[in-house]
């Protein structure tokens, strides 16, 4: 299955493509483990922080977990989140751009979602992305990327 056609819940329950998240918009998607903890919240207030400039810059931003539609709908209440949330719950996104993998905490090796970020192209098309990124200034790299991309990569 094209990675486009891989569907997911946005904010209202339905139902969505990436190909229709994306809707020929420079997109940022970042892939986060779970609402409410302490690194995801960080993440999540330093893109809506941002959002304003993305946005000047003709992007959109989407975070996605497997939390569901309802959890995403109280994390964004609870911080005033701003960016998109999609709901992954069975990983079908998260797996397919690679965000899925053996990680190790405290010595106790497990599989879960890896911190990830992808910048889509008005096609569809992944332009840039990063693996296993530390959430706290994350944000700030990613517009720096995203101002690189729309100049040309000056």
């Amino acid at each position: 299955m094209n990675l486009l056609d891989i569907r997911v819940f946005d904010e209202n329950g339905r139902e969505v493509t990436l190909r229709d998240v994306i809707g020929g918009k420079w997109t940022v998607v970042y892939v986060y483990p779970k609402d409410n903890t302490p690194g995801c919240t960080t993440e999540a207030r330093e893109f809506t922080e941002l959002l304003p400039e993305f946005e000047r810059l003709g992007f959109q931003v989407a975070g996605v977990s497997k939390d569901s539609v309802k959890r995403h709908l109280s994390f964004k209440e609870k911080h005033g989140l701003k960016v998109t949330l999609l709901s992954d719950p069975d990983a079908e996104l998260i797996r397919a751009l690679g965000a899925w993998g053996r990680k190790k905490s405290y010595g106790r090796e497990y599989e879960g979602v890896i911190r990830s970020t992808f910048i889509f192209n008005p096609r569809g098309e992944i332009v840039w992305q990063k693996t296993n990124v530390r959430a706290k200034g994350h944000a700030a790299k990613v517009l720096e990327e995203a101002r690189k991309l729309v100049s040309g990569g000056k």
